[in-house]
């Protein structure tokens, strides 16, 4: 029973195979557009999800540039081979590596079967035995002894090439021909066999694979550090043999217009970044946060939280550094999208010291876990110019009556240096969230209450309440 429902099952799938296959044919047959746009969504491939985020760089490192409409490709890559069999998959290096073999037996088999038939060592005496016998002409010695066909000299082909010499076959000096093409086939074997070695030997020790083991952080955070907004990554190399001499890069790639309205699609700008501070070397012995301080010369200076959701661009990083084993230079990459950088996180420790065996653990399962912090949604650049106001005589009294004051504190407070605090009504803001609190109308009276108290900005930004506010109570375009 259960198989003859598994075949009814199998052809009722049959059928409904062929029928969406006609049905599909109508489609590409027939003039409708709208047919053939929905046939062609079905037929993307794997990596046409991927190129939807538009990424110059993916996640694992590989860059997502195809080159196209190259003159003479071909030709340049064969100028190349040995970089081209590196570079290429295994089937391919391995399909090369037994054919330069294959080939070069039966090229020289080939010839070693010529000079035994046009010497004459050759000779059919009964064509129309089945066991047909060869023999060497009385009247000369052979060039080759015991050669009687084709497969004879196959193997003497490969005995010769490699050096194997069972002791059956050798050349005589009646021939010096013979003899030429032993000594050519003889350094032709070896210059092969170092050759397709050599590529093997390149693909296995590519420092490539050493980067496999070298991570990035899923997710960027923006949050403040020292008082200063900062965007950080985070670093970690999985092995025991660590990387000398390793130092971090990263670059923002977006678009812009020159001043002479010039449209570089894909302008490349140098983010300043280090460990902990502007140093790009990095002693990798365990997991590290990598730092960029979004400062009046940051390409970011100028984004807020909201700027960050609406603003296209990716920004790529890339680690170098010297395999200690090897001694060969390797670099891993990955990028960060804008919905991939979290505001207003941090991430968690991840080396802890253990009392028991008197080591440095480190916990890779919390590599990518982030925690909230209260972060203005402001930019850099505006939080800076508010600061600046608030440092002259009634600045806070300006900001009040002009209505930014509360924009600003409500998000978090201007004084960076108590953010540490464990507060619950601060803002916590996860990438676009914004959490819940007090309406602004609240948040305005009570800076004006504040006022009126004769406080002055400094005073008030210390001790003052740290106010939120809803989502629904502020607008878009009332965020700092």
């Amino acid at each position: 029973m259960v198989l003859v429902n598994l075949k009814s099952k199998m052809s009722t799938l049959k059928r409904c195979l062929s029928q969406l296959s006609m049905i599909v044919f109508r489609a590409e047959s027939s003039g409708e557009p709208a047919w053939r746009e929905e046939c062609l969504k079905y037929r993307q491939t794997r990596f046409s999800s991927r190129r939807v985020r538009k990424r110059v760089i993916f996640k694992h490192g590989d860059c997502n540039v195809v080159q196209g409409n190259v003159a003479k490709r071909r030709r340049r890559y064969m100028q190349d081979i040995f970089t081209t069999l590196v570079d290429a998959q295994w089937r391919w290096t391995l399909l090369v590596f037994a054919l330069s073999f294959l080939l070069s037996w039966t090229a020289f088999g080939i010839i070693w079967w010529l000079i035994a038939y046009t010497h004459g060592d050759l000779d059919y005496l009964e064509p129309h035995d089945p066991h047909v016998q060869l023999v060497h002409n009385k009247s000369t010695n052979p060039c080759v002894t015991e050669i009687y066909g084709f497969t004879s000299c196959f193997l003497f082909s490969v005995e010769t090439q490699h050096t194997i010499g069972y002791g059956n076959r050798y050349i005589t000096e009646e021939c010096p021909e013979a003899i030429f093409i032993m000594c050519l086939q003889s350094i032709m074997g070896v210059f092969i066999q170092a050759f397709m070695v050599g590529i093997v030997f390149a693909k296995l020790s590519r420092p490539k694979k050493r980067a496999q083991t070298l991570l990035f952080s899923r997710n960027a955070v923006i949050c403040h550090r020292d008082g200063v907004p900062c965007l950080m990554f985070r670093v970690g190399d999985m092995r025991k043999s660590h990387i000398i001499e390793a130092h971090v890069r990263a670059q923002i790639i977006r678009k812009k217009v020159t001043k002479e309205n010039e449209v570089l699609p894909f302008y490349q700008q140098e983010l300043q970044v280090g460990a902990d501070g502007r140093e790009d070397r990095l002693m990798f012995i365990w997991p590290t946060t990598i730092v960029h301080k979004i400062d009046k010369h940051s390409p970011l200076y100028a984004l807020s939280a909201q700027d960050m959701l609406k603003e296209r661009f990716e920004i790529v990083v890339m680690l170098e550094g010297v395999v200690e084993s090897t001694g060969m230079t390797t670099q891993a990459r990955s990028s960060y999208l804008p919905s991939e950088i979290l505001w207003g996180h941090r991430f968690e420790h991840v080396v802890a010291f253990r009392k028991e065996t008197g080591e440095y653990e480190v916990d890779y399962t919390l590599f990518n876990n982030t925690y909230e912090v209260d972060t203005p949604l402001c930019s850099a650049k505006q939080l800076d110019e508010l600061r600046a106001e608030l440092n002259t005589p009634n600045g806070l009294e300006r900001l009040c009556s002009s209505g930014l004051l509360p924009r600003v504190s409500s998000a978090a407070s201007l004084d960076p240096g108590s953010e540490e605090s464990g507060d619950s009504g601060r803002l916590q803001m996860r990438s676009c969230s914004v959490p819940n609190g007090i309406p602004i109308t609240e948040a305005h009276q009570h800076h004006h209450q504040n006022g009126h108290n004769g406080l002055n900005g400094q005073k008030k930004t210390q001790s003052g309440r740290r106010l939120s506010i809803k989502q629904e109570a502020l607008p878009v375009d009332s965020m700092c």
